[in-house]
């Protein structure tokens, strides 16, 4: 049997929690974990070039598989030498599988064995995925690490609703692996569901690790339950997840949730979440959020952040970027982007420290006084 494309390396386990230090290694990179990866949506970082991404340190990054084979499709992905060339990000790159996308955007969906039959959000034309259609999608854009077709079910449907969608979810991810034409350059991860039940959640993750994927994710979190909920389900199913292999929180990106993620034992997040509130002002700083936008920052000549060393702060002002988007002027948007991006790339490469040195917790009771958190024991939700 051939090496798995993408594998993780464990390099210390901290002390007093489940929190990991290690690397993925990737095809087009080894990165260290617990990681934040940006997403690239439409195989672009919104706003942002790969070379800033490259020079905030940025590992991995994602694309959805929904949107770029609804345009330009994977084919033209192909042609062009897959996404690495297409993009010109010679890092590794993550895809989802779509089926997030088709069960929350795409209008009429009708949930069958095969697949999914639904309209697309773009032209209302009828579409149909399946996990082959998905996989050979995947396989033609190139990237890193795949993600299985899988059904995302609200996390409050109900029990037996859940059941039977996580067991064909399962059936979907053996077809989805046999259906793999690239096992040797680009890795295809199990996604584990379940809501917030744990016996459906150790169902998931039997049946999945039993496939003996290269990796898993963990989804259908930071899907309207709250922290408290999302920490419950991680502390029953992190664990199922084997030790030597990358463990994955699907769609998760607020500071507080990345902390108390790599306290049980999380390896990878991404998120939208700090490119989509840049482009309304929203900034993540060390003290919390601050909204440029206000009137109070007219004649406010500090950074954004005074403890960011990022391009946006080293050059810019608070008054300034507020100009700009007051005057409607991409630039605003794009130095926002750029310091959201850089405080979650360095608030990981402070948990991987705090994960060094033993002192994760320490270091999370002093991020969430000055971000103007919860203080909780992370273990007491």
């Amino acid at each position: 049997m051939s090496e798995p494309a993408v594998k993780y390396r464990l390099i210390k386990k901290e002390k007093h929690t489940g929190a990991r230090l290690g690397e993925l290694i990737t095809p087009h990179g080894t990165f260290p974990t617990p990681m934040f990866m940006p997403v690239g949506t439409q195989a672009t970082v919104k706003s942002m070039s790969p070379e800033e991404l490259k020079e905030m340190g940025a590992g991995v990054i994602l694309s959805n598989t929904y949107h770029l084979w609804l345009r330009p499709g994977e084919d033209l992905v192909k042609e062009a030498g897959g996404l690495h060339k297409f993009m010109n990000w010679d890092r590794g790159i993550l895809t989802d599988s779509g089926g997030f996308q088709v069960f929350s955007l795409a209008e009429m969906r009708n949930i069958t064995e095969e697949g999914v039959h639904f309209r697309s959000h773009l032209s209302g034309e009828p579409l149909f995925l399946s996990p082959e259609k998905a996989i050979h999608i995947e396989n033609y854009l190139g990237s890193d690490i795949m993600m299985s077709f899988d059904e995302c079910p609200p996390f409050f449907e109900s029990y037996d609703y859940i059941k039977k969608s996580i067991e064909r979810t399962s059936r979907w991810a053996e077809r989805g692996l046999r259906a793999h034409e690239n096992p040797e350059t680009q890795a295809l991860f199990g996604i584990i569901q379940g809501g917030g039940h744990k016996e459906l959640r150790e169902q998931s993750a039997r049946d999945l690790v039993s496939l003996d994927f290269p990796g898993y994710s963990i989804g259908g979190l930071s899907v309207g339950e709250s922290k408290a909920e999302m920490n419950h389900v991680l502390d029953f199913t992190t664990p199922l997840i084997p030790e030597n292999k990358p463990r994955y929180l699907m769609g998760v990106g607020s500071p507080d949730a990345l902390i108390d993620g790599a306290i049980r034992g999380i390896d990878m997040f991404d998120c939208v979440l700090p490119t989509r509130i840049a482009r309304n002002g929203t900034c993540m700083t060390s003290h919390g959020r601050l909204v440029v936008k206000n009137a109070k920052y007219a004649r406010d000549f500090s950074p954004i952040d005074d403890n960011c060393n990022c391009y946006t702060c080293r050059n810019y002002t608070r008054a300034y970027v507020r100009h700009l988007f007051k005057a409607d002027e991409t630039f605003g948007l794009r130095l926002t982007s750029y310091h959201n991006l850089y405080f979650l790339l360095n608030l990981m490469k402070q948990v991987r420290q705090a994960i060094m040195d033993d002192n994760l917790l320490e270091f999370r009771q002093d991020f969430f006084e000055r971000y103007g958190l919860n203080v909780a024991n992370p273990k007491n939700f």
